[in-house]
């Protein structure tokens, strides 16, 4: 277990799975639940660090696979590592590569030992495996790193969901041996699809090994939104109450409420940033595209009731000239104020929990948002 790693849950939620927690990092205290922005390349599209800690993001995930390629883990580990390489002074965490590569479909070939695959920037072979996905994690210095796993998709045979089980428990077990315990946390994943005895099986072979954390993988690739909320609501409870429970790449407000009833703590996923540069905006009265004509005069907010930056500056009539003109300004604008919107959606998830309003603040976000969504992670998405 790593020295500089604790998690405390402070607060349950009496009439929901929800808590409030506090994880405790070599780079500072994150308040659970909690969304990380998405910075694969090390950098949130269109926005720059200190616009991050201004919105108040605490934790930023970056991404091995892209990282190892461009610009390569010995070239930041030389530089001071990715906090100093990006100058982000709060956490930071890694996802361990599994999920891109495993996008890649054709272009890998998957065996015991690990991935072989083709770089998607210039055909070269590389060989992904366990041990070399821990090392390029701790090399980059992240606070928090992930296991190597396999990610198949949650429509695929019960057979190669249960391969991918056996293959991902023993990788598993083998980055629990090259993991030096050093300042960064190592978190488990739990995979299985949408087969809830298959993932209560592998929730028990990934939680027999000690770690500081564990996740849930393989979510949001494809199932229906209704089907992922009724697994992840059987599933999370199953992963131990005194670590912080992580949802992968997952997803709309609707996902988030839904995962927090369940107990989970921690979110990311490229939907607020990728959805700001295609002109879609969260409000809270429902999803606005900024480009429609119906905004070409319209002199008021995006959010009346928001209160980041870009809604108490400019008008709708002034994003949709940006956004319809391709000016640049349209990108970090409209990514500063869905970054707002889910880190505000935490604060008063966070505040709910504590009032035991839980369920009542859930189920306006659903109302609000309705019950299906846009798409979430896709393959290789640099965001």
């Amino acid at each position: 277990m790593s020295a500089s790693f604790r998690f405390e849950v402070l607060q349950k939620d009496t009439g929901t799975g929800a808590r409030c927690g506090r994880l405790h990092t070599p780079h500072g205290t994150v308040e659970t639940p909690v969304f990380m922005p998405v910075g694969t390349l090390g950098t949130v599209k269109a926005v720059g660090q200190d616009d991050l800690q201004a919105l108040g993001a605490e934790v930023l995930l970056g991404n091995t696979y892209h990282l190892m390629l461009r610009p390569g883990e010995d070239l930041i580990r030389s530089l001071g590592g990715l906090h100093r390489f990006m100058a982000w002074p709060r956490a930071l965490l890694t996802d361990s590569g599994g999920f891109q590569v495993f996008s890649l479909a054709k272009a890998r070939k998957v065996s015991d030992q690990g991935v072989l695959f083709q770089s998607h920037l210039d055909g070269s072979p590389q060989l992904l495996t366990p041990e070399r996905s821990i090392a390029i994690q701790e090399a980059l210095g992240a606070d928090i790193i992930m296991a190597f796993d396999e990610c198949p998709p949650s429509t695929a045979d019960r057979a190669v969901v249960e391969q991918a089980l056996v293959r991902t428990t023993a990788w598993l077990h083998r980055c629990a041996a090259a993991w030096s315990r050093g300042p960064n946390a190592l978190f488990g994943i739990v995979q299985g699809g949408l087969d809830v005895g298959l993932r209560r099986r592998h929730v028990e072979e990934v939680c027999a090994v000690e770690l500081p954390g564990y996740a849930l993988g393989g979510y949001s690739v494809g199932e229906a939104p209704e089907r992922m909320h009724a697994s992840v609501a059987q599933v999370a409870p199953l992963l131990p109450a005194d670590r912080p429970r992580y949802l992968m790449g997952v997803g709309t407000p609707v996902d988030l409420v839904q995962a927090m009833a369940a107990g989970v703590d921690m979110f990311d996923c490229v939907l607020p940033t990728r959805c700001a540069r295609n002109g879609l905006l969260f409000t809270s009265t429902g999803r606005l595209v900024i480009r429609n004509a119906a905004y070409a005069r319209d002199g008021g907010p995006v959010d009346a009731l928001c209160s980041c930056y870009v809604c108490r500056t400019y008008s709708r009539a002034y994003l949709r000239h940006l956004f319809s003109t391709r000016e640049v300004l349209a990108l970090r604008l409209n990514t500063l104020h869905n970054l707002h919107h889910y880190l505000e959606l935490m604060r008063s998830a966070r505040a709910a929990i504590a009032a035991q309003r839980f369920a009542a603040f859930a189920a306006d976000v659903v109302a609000r948002e309705g019950p299906a969504g846009p798409e979430t992670d896709e393959g290789l998405a640099e965001d």
